[in-house]
């Protein structure tokens, strides 16, 4: 029997959800979205958890973003529309546990991977820390509204496009000055745990009124049409050029259509 692709555990008031496929980089599967999100909705207001620390199993990435290979049944634009649409509904559930949410990054924090650290209260990471949407190289898919409006809000306009359109991978003193990351540590689990253990301490309401008002704040702004960009990008020739192109390890030969 293979081992659960999502771990969890409660240590003291915190809990721990790991991201357990670290032969394939923590590669997001479909299932292990659904039972991130369903174990976000569990935690309750008032309830024995205070803070909650998620990070990737082994030592050589986060999460190298949703897994490839799920996209190659994609048969049409639903199932694109349907595909984000999941996405942004794990991010808000994540955004919305009532405790405050630190993620562990180590190595590769990438596409999702990288989507969830941003949806997390506060991160912090070892120096070998990669970090972004390298999209543009890669797939050819796209951002969501929900989820580049995060992004923004995370490290601003600015940066945002310049990132997005190099399809750069930000490291971890880059991130650090930004504001991205709490702190660069040579054990971002540890030093996550500790910042869980110490707001754990402090007072429930207060914390949960902090964190509820500013995800009001940030999703005030943050809703946008966005299906014709995600059929832009998803229904493309160049989608399947870079899923091609991903498995047959070589460049895409991009088209523009």
């Amino acid at each position: 029997m293979s081992d659960p692709q999502i771990l969890f555990e409660q240590r003291a008031g915190v809990g721990l959800l790991t991201l357990n496929r670290p032969e394939a980089r923590n590669a997001i599967t479909f299932e292990m979205y659904d039972e991130m999100a369903r174990l976000c909705e569990s935690i309750e207001p008032g309830g024995e958890l205070r803070a909650l620390v998620i990070t990737g199993a082994g030592e050589k990435a986060f999460a190298a973003g949703t897994d490839i290979s799920r996209f190659r049944d994609f048969t049409g634009g639903s199932d694109a529309l349907a595909y984000e649409r999941r996405i942004d509904s794990v991010l808000q559930k994540l955004e919305k546990v009532p405790v405050p949410t630190i993620a562990a990054l180590r190595g590769a924090c990438t596409g999702g991977g990288a989507a969830i650290a941003i949806a997390c209260d506060l991160r912090v990471a070892d120096e070998k820390l990669r970090f972004g949407f390298p999209i543009a190289r890669t797939l050819g898919n796209c951002l969501s509204g929900s989820s580049l409006a995060r992004v923004v809000g995370a490290l601003g306009a600015a940066r945002t496009k310049e990132m997005l359109f190099t399809a750069r991978l930000m490291a971890a003193d880059e991130a650090l000055a930004c504001g991205l990351l709490e702190s660069v540590v040579s054990d971002p689990l540890a030093r996550a745990l500790s910042l869980a253990e110490q707001m754990s301490g402090h007072a429930p309401l207060t914390l949960r009124a902090i964190k509820e008002g500013m995800r009001r704040l940030s999703s005030a702004g943050g809703s946008i049409e966005d299906e014709d960009l995600i059929l832009s990008c998803y229904e493309s020739e160049d989608f399947r050029e870079g899923m091609n192109a991903f498995f047959e390890k070589r460049a895409p030969r991009w088209q523009g259509r």
